[in-house]
């Protein structure tokens, strides 16, 4: 290679540069690379190198899988600028702040807070030298929000609140209303993924509601990232408390912040893509000089209609602006989540409020959409047929895991919705889908496993497989500590038995239900009460303790009505209590029960439950003696059980139908333990979404990482 003068050296950092801006990353780095690759008679100087290095990290970070390299040249370049008495502050603190980010991604927690505390020294005694008070006060914020993150990932949960307290003191400091939300709002998630007391939640989500309030509301707009944040960690708080009433109204204020945003980032791409083109044109030599001045014009405008729609100048937008969304001003321009994975969580939520409704219409127009969304980005990730986790890349599993979680909480809501909809064939291919991805990524996705058995039990339950359903539930609770999931499971295993009807499996139902039904009262929200009741019901019923029934009964449906809005489990609530009254000679009541049982029952597409319905209803009409309603009734009846035993033979006669409901668990084969190492080293590989629902998804055990957000300084 020829030698490398310093003029050399600031033409190939400008190419650099130019390559940048026309988003050919890959020339940028080897330009960058080539400048480094200097021979010793032209050295570069050690504050020349370390910027050379920070621009090529950054561009690494950005734009590659390529963590070990970006690691090595943030560490070259702290190792350069630490003794450097010119160097200036600002570039030694993005220089912490990078290689922090850095660490986060790789796993590294120790060495990350090793950085952060150093670089948080570093501030604290520049207060007043060579930094202002509102530079140092920024850059607190920024290395406090990361250290809560490392702390979380750890779940030091005491330390990260501590770390967010500390960033709460410099942002009220600073008197910026988005920052004092963006530390309330980790607070939050911070209390969400560690809830230990529901009023301390409580004042933390309305606190972090109260300070969104306080922001100007021509600043609002330019907080999208900020407030789709927060929202959603309302939303999730008040799907766990079972307020889906209240949690409707937040997940349509998303969506509709969501559409807005999107609308928005094609205004802005369009304005890129003509200011991108103008430059192109200026920068010719043999350009018109009338020519140059209409294009300097059109410039300068398209410039100022990009501030309008971003609040940035033209020339400090990032380029990564339309992937990302912000929380925060510079130096905290991280990210909570990557845009897409923002837009599929809230398609995540708008199914999660409307399949307790039976709006199954949008909620499968929201699963194809989250699930078209989530497997784009998974090919992005070169997460295509065949690779598995063995293959992943350090710098990929952090947001493999992500978008694996999703994926699978996409297909877990697409069975409960066919299994309700009695569409047996479509459920068991969403399920098998789900079993082939955790065979491909156990580890990534052993949170889930749980929740496959239990949706295998309720697959087998559905299709008149009793025993097979109750052996999976009983193994779902064996492989989570979350004590929410596992009573469930064992309320959906003391169904099976029921239905199996000899005494041995009544007994087996009772020895689940009793301890339950003790402890109900602790649970977070009425989810699993509602359960409890229900089952505990069924057993009164069966019992023939028809009044103490009816009464436990009345007061679960009330619950199920009021806070729970589920119509499926309301309509099963019904038909339980209109059996009881008839059984009670009730038959008023009975009948008029029953009427809104079937209406909801069809609303639903609920084929079982309508037959459990009909045939109370021919018991109803021939104590009554009306003849004609029950050969009508004993009709209609017959034809919802002759499209019922089509759809399950057809289920049966599918080839993957033993595969889910065989009496085993699913086997995986085993990693290479270097392999395992580096998966459970890294801090973020699930979502930690832990939102409650009719089907349930376990919280997990430890802090995802759920990066609280990346601080990386571009």
């Amino acid at each position: 290679m020829a030698s490398i003068t310093p003029p050399a050296i600031d033409g190939l950092c400008a190419l650099a540069e130019e390559s940048r801006l026309y988003r050919d990353f890959p020339a940028a780095i080897r330009c960058l690379e080539a400048s480094l690759s200097s021979p010793d008679a032209f050295p570069l100087s050690p504050l020349l190198e370390s910027q050379i290095r920070l621009r090529l990290a950054s561009l690494l970070l950005d734009h590659t899988h390529n963590l070990h390299d970006a690691k090595s040249h943030l560490e070259r370049s702290l190792l350069l600028l630490t003794p450097l008495p010119s160097a200036p502050l600002p570039l030694k603190l993005l220089a912490y702040s990078m290689l922090s980010s850095t660490y986060h991604l790789v796993g590294a927690i120790r060495q990350q807070k090793h950085i952060l505390f150093k670089a948080i020294q570093l501030v604290n005694h520049s207060l007043g030298l060579a930094l202002t008070r509102d530079e140092a006060l920024m850059w607190m914020c920024n290395f406090q929000s990361q250290m809560a993150s490392a702390l979380a990932v750890e779940a030091d949960y005491p330390g990260s609140l501590e770390a967010i307290e500390h960033g709460k003191v410099a942002a009220e400091g600073t008197g910026s209303p988005e920052l004092k939300v963006f530390f309330a709002a980790s607070e939050l998630h911070i209390h969400l993924l560690h809830w230990d007391d529901s009023q301390v939640v409580d004042s933390a989500v309305q606190r972090c509601a109260g300070l969104w309030e306080e922001i100007p509301t021509y600043q609002k707009p330019r907080c999208t990232g900020l407030f789709l944040y927060a929202e959603l960690l309302h939303t999730f708080y008040l799907l766990r408390t079972c307020d889906y009433k209240t949690a409707s109204q937040h997940v349509e204020m998303l969506d509709s912040a969501m559409k807005m945003e999107m609308q928005r980032l094609q205004k802005v791409k369009e304005i890129n893509s003509e200011i991108l083109s103008i430059q192109r044109s200026l920068s010719q030599s043999d350009l018109h000089q009338m020519d140059r001045f209409t294009l300097e014009e059109k410039h300068g405008r398209l410039c100022e209609h990009l501030k309008a729609e971003t609040g940035l100048d033209a020339d400090l937008l990032d380029l990564d602006y339309e992937d990302k969304l912000y929380l925060a001003p510079q130096p905290m321009d991280g990210e909570w989540l990557p845009r897409n994975a923002v837009f599929a969580v809230v398609d995540l939520m708008v199914v999660m409020v409307g399949r307790p409704k039976g709006i199954f219409k949008e909620c499968c127009k929201r699963i194809q959409s989250g699930l078209q969304l989530i497997h784009g980005e998974l090919v992005k990730l070169g997460i295509v047929d065949g690779v598995t986790e063995v293959n992943l890349q350090q710098s990929t599993i952090w947001m493999a895991g992500l978008y694996l979680m999703l994926l699978l909480q996409f297909l877990e809501n697409k069975v409960a919705v066919e299994l309700t909809r009695s569409e047996f064939v479509e459920a068991q291919e969403a399920l098998i889908q789900m079993k082939h991805w955790f065979v491909r990524f156990p580890t990534i996705l052993q949170g889930c496993e749980s929740t496959i058995e239990m949706l295998r039990g309720q697959y087998a339950h559905s299709v008149g497989c009793f025993r097979e359903a109750a052996f999976h539930f009983v193994e779902a609770t064996k492989l989570t500590d979350s004590k929410s999931m596992q009573s469930m499971c064992q309320m959906y295993a003391a169904v099976s038995y029921i239905c199996l009807g000899d005494p041995e499996s009544t007994s087996q139902a009772l020895d689940l239900v009793g301890p339950v039904y003790q402890i109900m009262e602790s649970f977070v929200g009425v989810r699993e009460k509602t359960c409890i009741i229900f089952v505990y019901g069924l057993l009164l019923m069966k019992q023939q303790n028809l009044q103490e029934s009816r009464i436990r009964l009345a007061s679960g449906l009330r619950i199920a009505h009021q806070q729970l809005g589920n119509i499926q489990l309301v309509s099963q609530y019904l038909t339980i209590l209109g059996t009881l009254a008839l059984q009670l000679h009730d038959i008023a009541q009975a009948r008029e029960i029953l009427k809104s049982s079937l209406t909801l029952a069809k609303t639903l597409y609920d084929i079982p439950t309508q037959i459990w319905v009909l045939s109370v209803f021919t018991d109803l009409y021939g104590e009554l003696g009306e003849k004609e309603n029950e050969k009508e009734n004993s009709e209609y009846k017959r034809k919802k059980e002759d499209d019922l035993q089509r759809r399950l033979s057809e289920a049966h006669s599918q080839e993957h139908h033993y595969e889910l409901i065989v009496m085993e668990r699913i086997k995986v084969q085993s990693l290479h333990e270097v392999v395992l190492k580096k998966i459970e080293t890294t801090p973020s590989v699930r979502t930690d979404l832990d939102i409650p629902e009719s089907v349930g998804l376990p919280p997990t055990q430890h802090a995802s990482g759920s990066r609280l957000r990346s601080s990386k300084r571009r």
